[in-house]
């Protein structure tokens, strides 16, 4: 999955965290550097840094949906 075509977009992600639990979170990637993803947290209101390679899932987030 090529997560670079996300940055500047809002999505939602399926993400396995440092506890081995699986997280949904909806976020807007800032940048993609390597297997570090930077993106701010929609739902903690914060910037948040992911490793690529515990995505497990993401789906665009269409800003128009009622």
């Amino acid at each position: 999955m090529d997560i670079r075509k996300y940055v500047g977009q809002t999505i939602e992600m399926i993400y396995l965290d440092r506890h081995s639990r699986f997280t949904k979170r909806r976020v807007k990637i800032k940048s993609v550097d390597g297997q570090i993803v930077r993106a701010y947290c929609l739902e903690q209101q914060g910037p948040r840094v992911f490793r690529q390679e515990n995505i497990l899932a993401i789906q665009s987030v269409n800003r128009h949906a009622i």
